[in-house]
């Protein structure tokens, strides 16, 4: 159920440069999240800047705990990296279509740089429902990977992968998971990242006959729906096009549906 409501803030965590770690108090919203579904955060005391920020929902516990992890692009998320322990942050969720997530399966999760944001809660919820799950997890270099101890206390089969070789298979993360796909006989994939990884992990995807799913990363306005400012490009099972809102039908979509040559 939709919720609007002034989250107050437990803990903020700087990460890495610009890239911070927030834990709200949010037990509503907390309790019905799903993973891959996201909240609209209002960034400001007032209402300037005007449109909220869309972040997607990274964890959530069952003690009303929210987790944001969030990249500083502006004035907006520069204001919500200030937030102190006891403040309040008027937030609206859980929005969006979210994962969908079967039992006593193996799954592949893909994680680009910080697209691994939604598939942390992702894992958390897979291994929850007795699923086996293999972390890809890949980023320019070893800094830029976060949440390293947190994926390893989950205990996920966590390959690592950078584009300098500083950690892990040195190149893109979609390369190392082509290595695993044929061995490891997965029953459904996962990914979330920059668009050309995504066109990777679904063109694999496709070749393997794997069932998939895709987190994309588009502008949100409204959130809701209502000013189609954050529109896909989808295929229907005849091959022709047709267009969806991220915010409403996504953000997550099987992967064979996007349309990649956009």
């Amino acid at each position: 159920m939709l919720q609007d409501l002034e989250a107050e803030v437990l803990a903020s965590h700087q990460l890495g440069q610009d890239v911070y770690l927030l834990r709200l108090y949010a037990p509503l919203i907390a309790e019905a999240a799903q993973p891959g579904q996201f909240v609209h955060v209002r960034c400001s005391e007032t209402f300037d800047p005007l449109l909220r920020r869309p972040l997607s929902i990274h964890d959530a516990g069952n003690k009303g705990e929210l987790t944001l992890l969030y990249q500083v692009k502006g004035r907006g998320t520069a204001w919500l990296a200030r937030q102190q322990p006891g403040q309040k942050i008027n937030i609206l969720g859980p929005l969006g279509r979210g994962f969908t997530l079967p039992q006593n399966k193996r799954l592949a999760l893909v994680a680009g740089g910080m697209g691994m944001v939604p598939l942390l809660f992702l894992a958390r919820r897979a291994l929850e429902a007795g699923n086996e799950v293999d972390f890809f997890y890949g980023a320019r270099d070893r800094e830029q990977l976060y949440q390293l101890e947190t994926l390893k206390a989950m205990q996920v089969n966590l390959f690592l992968a950078t584009d300098d070789g500083s950690a892990g298979f040195q190149g893109p993360v979609t390369k190392l998971w082509e290595k695993y796909i044929p061995e490891r006989s997965y029953d459904r994939g996962y990914a979330c990242g920059p668009r050309p990884a995504l066109a990777a992990f679904a063109r694999l995807s496709g070749e393997f006959s794997l069932p998939a799913e895709v987190s994309l990363e588009e502008r949100m306005a409204c959130g809701l729906g209502a000013c189609r400012g954050c529109v896909a490009t989808l295929r229907d099972a005849s091959g022709n096009r047709y267009y969806e809102n991220v915010c409403t039908g996504g953000p997550v979509f099987d992967a064979a549906a996007v349309y990649w040559e956009d």
